[in-house]
């Protein structure tokens, strides 16, 4: 077994309509997170054999759409480009590809998963602490572009432009998050939760409960949510420099990258999201996190079914604003 992998039953909760179900958690660790899965089922055995087909469903995407793993699917393709013909990829590879390409086009290129040549310069940015080469970046920014990605039927992915890179990033935790809780369903244990590195997807309520409470993430690293959604059936995805940046000559920036300038953001700030699946979720929260304040909610607003909530630091003063659809929140400290 990768990683880890620790089974913990922790209490039951009868119900007449479920029988007696007892509620697991376990944990590994891929792409680069911790992804923990909640599930409440009628024993162990029956608890852990789901849990462990959710696990390797993971690892499987993750060795298709890592831009981490040299030999993922994902790199290969993008070594072998720019791409005479287009190349026959994996139905999840396409689906990935095929998603990113519909909120690249509905957010006006604020999601780009081509992004890839210039978060690995911001990577290395990070660790040596020091400002990228302006002339590297605007190279990088050749390779950067959805026009040089073609989805050609339901298989075959095209690459135009030399040395591309493809960052899955903002959009594959929030999609092997959804795959692992259709494994669950699958396995007939619908009451779950899956949380991969902070995206969050859920199935049916616990057994006791109208749904499953979620922390809406604050803006600054370490502090506790002070408000919770509950939900049950969708998912919670939150993007923001809490966790990943850098300060350099006086400026902070964050690991998210505007992939139409090529620079770090450098507005402090908490998108979270709530959706149908955690694919969407994924890839709108980075989309709003780009756009800004004003631009990233018209966004939410505009879209039927992305709920947002946007915290963030202007003039030191933190302001906060809801997209008229996002679900009531309670205290955290509520029962």
């Amino acid at each position: 077994m990768p990683n880890l992998f620790l089974l913990i039953a922790l209490g039951s909760a009868p119900i007449a309509a479920d029988g007696e179900l007892q509620r697991f958690e376990a944990a590994e660790v891929h792409m680069g997170a911790r992804f923990s899965i909640t599930v409440y089922a009628p024993d162990q055995p029956a608890a852990e054999a789901a849990v462990v087909k959710a696990f390797e469903r993971v690892e499987q995407l993750n060795s298709r759409l890592s831009d981490y793993l040299p030999e993922s699917e994902l790199n290969r393709l993008c070594r072998e480009s720019p791409h005479a013909d287009a190349q026959v990829v994996s139905a999840d590879l396409f689906r990935v590809l095929r998603a990113a390409a519909q909120v690249n086009e509905t957010s006006g290129g604020a999601f780009d998963v081509t992004v890839g040549p210039i978060t690995r310069i911001w990577r290395k940015a990070r660790r040596d602490k020091r400002l990228p080469d302006k002339v590297k970046l605007e190279t990088a920014l050749r390779a950067v572009g959805q026009r040089h990605v073609q989805l050609v039927g339901e298989t075959r992915v095209k690459l135009t432009a030399p040395k591309m890179q493809l960052d899955l990033g903002g959009i594959a935790k929030g999609f092997a998050a959804d795959e692992a809780l259709a494994v669950l369903r699958e396995a007939g244990l619908s009451r779950a939760l899956v949380n991969a590195g902070g995206d969050i997807v859920v199935g049916d309520a616990p057994p006791d409960r109208a749904g499953w409470r979620i922390g809406v993430a604050p803006l600054s690293r370490g502090a506790k949510p002070s408000e919770v959604v509950t939900l049950t059936n969708g998912a919670v995805a939150t993007s923001g420099d809490a966790w990943q940046f850098v300060e350099l000559d006086g400026v902070r920036y964050s690991h998210i990258v505007d992939p139409q300038t090529g620079v770090g953001l450098t507005l402090r700030s908490s998108v979270t999201v709530v959706a149908r699946d955690g694919m969407t979720a994924d890839a709108y929260a980075s989309a709003v996190s780009v756009l800004g304040p004003e631009k990233g909610m018209r966004l939410a607003e505009g879209r039927r079914g992305v709920s947002t909530l946007l915290v963030y630091e202007r003039d030191k003063k933190v302001h906060i604003q809801r997209s008229a659809d996002f679900p009531d929140t309670t205290p955290a400290m509520a029962p």
